[in-house]
């Protein structure tokens, strides 16, 4: 724990974890309810090194920390071990995770970009007959191109190893395993596999991305595990090997087959429905091919199309939907640069679309769509009305081939499959670039879209960024704030302002790097790497948020008054609470000086500070 000491020495000096009734934290402070205050000692928790302050007032005991406070108070909660009721538990939700996959996703979206145009040139090339599909040119550069495509788990393991903070090269074990020429030849050999008399499904896992995931989210919460009751002296080899014994086995067992039962039991539903119902299997591959991607069960439904090809000599059940779906990501991505004005967003979005149209869809489905949402919402529902008109016109695909606009050549046969394919391909693109045009709204995030080894902000001197007000009031010094860690400056320089207005804007330009919980409090990042801090009220975290409506969310981007949070100032007045809102600089020591605005009285945006670097 990186604070431990820090909170050992605090225990120490408020009577230890006994004595605790309960603690929350709020922007800065760590916020005790002690059993018995006289156990508790302020001058002796000030003199200790990573307090900034402490004051006891208002029935709670806090402890100033600074803007890391909600890491001290994970260390605190779990040294002390407090069951704290207070904490808010948040709301899963769906979009969740693809959050998490496509911040997985993020570190190399450049290498899926890079390859996926290789295999769009090479692609074109076949198309226009400059090159066979025979020749060793193609045979190696498309081996070179697949690389990422093939050993997907491989690049995949060691992002999400980042993201869930394990030891990256454990996880590029368990990715290994499912991709280990061993292990295809055990699948290949067709023979049933069993581990410790336990059986293991040969699944495919080349491509894969559910499978490997959840296997490293797994080893997190067994190498936390292990971590924690491990001594030291032995932990360097120790813990590995326990993860890779415990690890391994659940991932062949449990987790890596997961996606393909579910595949196998998808494909005999579509197998059923394409038997009973055929226009639907295309209407549901079309809208839901991004997910069936995502998982791994196309190849399911591959296998499927194989069986059926073989016995009635045409395809319909992967591959009319997967084209419409595929030009639907083309035409929705394509949407996407089209619209933003960003820069970065714009380079990648378009790269992404041309690969998308020659088949590659992962680098526009985890670099772009995903990460944007509405995108991939545009993308399903056209795929889904493309492969609705596929279904209903009988679109069969009468030889093998990708799902890619050069390979419409596969549809011709003794029906009008071909002119169907054509039509269907033109539904997905005018479909998916207009609700994606329609659905697109810019992202307050776009900067993150792009991986980057360095996010940090460049640091110029003999720069100047205003400060505006949030709200129209009162500007006050901020030594006349009575609060002793406003007014003394520890948390940063700055001013202070009475609000005669209950909308709050953002006072830069930059980005949101922090909405607490309770909504009276905000941080944000200005462009140029200033931090500021607004605290709506003194002590008005106990209010739990009632009477703060919050306008944007953690990682929003701002402009100069965009509304950040609305407080009925009225309640908040009559429930007892000093309205005065402290603006700070909280990194002052980074920069050369803050100069205050010499005005009374400001409106909302004018003035209030001056940042000197």
């Amino acid at each position: 724990m990186k604070y431990e000491s820090l909170v050992r020495a605090i225990l120490n000096e408020i009577g230890s974890e006994h004595n605790i009734a309960s603690v929350t934290h709020c922007m800065t402070r760590l916020r005790f309810t002690l059993k018995d205050d006289s156990k508790a000692n302020i001058d002796h928790v000030k003199n200790i090194a990573g307090v900034v302050g402490c004051v006891n007032k208002g029935g709670q005991f806090q402890i100033v920390i600074g803007t890391h406070v909600a890491d001290v108070y994970n260390d605190l909660v779990q040294i002390a071990h407090i069951q704290n009721e207070n904490t808010t538990k948040k709301k899963f939700e769906a979009s969740q995770i693809f959050d998490l996959i496509a911040g997985i996703f993020m570190p190399i979206v450049g290498a899926l970009a890079g390859a996926g145009m290789v295999k769009a040139i090479l692609a074109v090339c076949v198309a226009a007959s400059w090159i066979t599909t025979e020749s060793q040119t193609y045979t190696l550069l498309y081996m070179i191109s697949d690389i990422v495509f093939y050993y997907l788990p491989l690049f995949l393991a060691f992002s999400a190893a980042k993201k869930f903070k394990v030891n990256p090269y454990v996880a590029l074990i368990f990715a290994g395993m499912l991709v280990h020429p061993t292990f295809s030849g055990l699948r290949t050999a067709g023979e049933a596999v069993y581990f410790l008399g336990m059986p293991v499904k040969m699944a495919t896992y080349t491509s894969s991305v559910i499978p490997i995931i959840l296997i490293v989210a797994f080893q997190a919460l067994v190498e936390k595990l292990v971590k924690k009751w491990t001594p030291d002296a032995i932990k360097i080899f120790f813990v590995p090997m326990m993860t890779i014994l415990i690890v391994a086995p659940v991932g062949l067992i449990v987790l890596g087959p997961l996606g393909s039962i579910l595949g196998g039991y998808l494909s005999t539903f579509f197998t059923f429905l394409d038997q009973k119902i055929s226009w639907v299997v295309p209407t549901l591959v079309g809208g839901l091919a991004p997910l069936l991607v995502m998982t791994g069960m196309h190849y399911s439904l591959g296998a499927a199309q194989s069986v059926q090809r073989a016995t009635v000599g045409y395809a319909t059940i992967l591959a009319p939907g997967m084209i419409a779906s595929n030009m639907a990501q083309a035409a929705a991505t394509f949407a996407v640069s089209i619209k933003t004005k960003n820069k970065e967003l714009k380079t990648l979005a378009s790269s992404c679309a041309a690969t998308a149209i020659c088949g590659i869809t992962e680098p526009a489905l985890y670099g772009v769509n995903m990460k944007l949402k509405r995108p991939l919402y545009a993308t399903m529902l056209a795929g889904g009305c493309a492969g609705l008109y596929a279904g209903i016109t009988g679109v069969k695909a009468w030889s093998a081939g990708t799902s890619n606009i050069f390979a419409l050549p596969i549809y011709i046969g003794p029906d009008n499959s071909f002119m169907n394919a054509c039509i269907t391909v033109a539904i997905a693109l005018i479909l998916g670039f207009v609700f994606s045009y329609l659905f697109y709204k810019e992202p307050q995030t776009t900067e993150n879209l792009i991986a980057s080894s360095d996010n940090s902000p460049a640091k110029s001197l003999n720069k100047k960024l205003v400060i505006h007000s949030p709200a129209a009031g009162q500007l006050i010094p901020l030594e006349q704030v009575k609060d002793d860690t406003f007014a003394s400056g520890a948390l940063g320089q700055g001013c202070a302002l009475i609000p005669e207005s209950g909308e709050f804007g953002s006072p830069v330009k930059g980005k949101v790097a922090m909405l607490f919980e309770t909504k009276h409090a905000i941080g944000l990042i200005a462009e140029d790497g200033t931090e500021v801090l607004i605290h709506i009220g003194l002590d008005t975290v106990k209010l739990n948020g009632e009477h703060f409506t919050a306008k944007v969310k953690t990682g929003d981007a701002v402009e100069v008054g965009t509304p950040l949070v609305q407080v009925d100032l009225k309640a908040v007045r009559d429930a007892g609470y000093d309205l005065v809102t402290p603006v700070l600089i909280t990194n002052s020591a980074e920069v050369l000086d803050v100069v205050e605005n010499s005005r009374e009285h400001v409106e909302a945006g004018d003035e209030i500070l001056t940042v000197i670097r």
